[in-house]
């Protein structure tokens, strides 16, 4: 799911920490102590989602973000805690555990290294208790192993899909359809990046409301097509143009606060 490095622009290769070299790491440490980890999912999104929905809209705007902001954006963890979703061919899972120590260990990673703000832009719900308990982890590991980083180390989880500019505006465009799953706003999202996903946009019967999540087999017998309360039809690249914009706008304000908290 992440792009191909030949296919980003100038602009966007100079924040991308995978074309640094390491002395470039340091010498950006010298001016700049944070940094964004994209955060995804590989999993089903109904039977016209595309399977990487989650990463692909957490990169496109980590990237944007980073654009905005000039902050080094990290290569996208695209696996996540998905398991509800395994009984729909494609989607590979995390277990909670093994995610929470994956998280934890990119964060102590950069931290050793002097990274003191880690700025995570998540696209999947599933993620959020699992990272937020792999944070409170590695400030204890941080301090166990005595890193210069250690107290000024913060980390921040911000969902994209739920900020408040773009929940509104889900509403605005969806009302009710927009749904919990496989939601017009994220495969809207993903028609603006990927335009080829558009051949897989076609009128879906009504989909089964939303509701409780429990595991895979329970969550094919509810949503047997994949979608909860959601109607992507409605979903076109314009509409996903204006997410990114919205988001990254809300999210770079957000970052710029996270840099300069005591």
């Amino acid at each position: 799911m992440s792009s191909p490095t030949h296919f980003l622009s100038p602009r966007t290769q100079d924040i991308c920490l995978a074309l640094k070299t390491w002395p470039e790491v340091e010498n950006y440490l010298e001016v700049n102590k944070g940094v964004i980890i994209p955060i995804g999912s590989t999993e089903q999104h109904g039977p016209t989602g595309a399977i990487g929905t989650d990463a692909i809209t957490a990169e496109a705007i980590a990237l944007e973000v980073g654009r905005r902001t000039g902050v080094w954006v990290t290569p996208a963890q695209n696996f996540g805690m998905a398991e509800h979703h395994l009984g729909f061919a494609g989607t590979m899972s995390l277990k909670p555990s093994t995610l929470l120590e994956v998280v934890h260990d990119l964060v102590i990673s950069l931290a050793t290294h002097g990274f003191e703000r880690i700025f995570v832009i998540n696209g999947h719900g599933g993620n959020i208790a699992t990272t937020k308990a792999a944070f409170a982890k590695a400030y204890g590991t941080a301090s166990k192993l005595g890193l210069p980083a250690a107290a000024k180390l913060r980390c921040k989880l911000s969902n994209w899909f739920m900020v408040a500019s773009v929940v509104n505006h889900a509403r605005a465009l969806y009302g009710d359809r927009e749904g919990c799953h496989a939601t017009p706003s994220e495969i809207a999202l993903t028609l603006h990046m990927q335009p080829s996903l558009l051949t897989k946009q076609r009128q879906l019967p009504e989909s089964a409301p939303s509701g409780s999540i429990y595991g895979p087999k329970d969550f094919r017998r509810r949503y047997p097509d994949g979608r909860m309360g959601s109607d992507p039809f409605l979903a076109q690249p314009d509409h996903g143009k204006a997410f990114l914009e919205i988001a990254s706008s809300s999210l770079s304000d957000e970052l710029f606060s996270f840099l300069n908290e005591l």
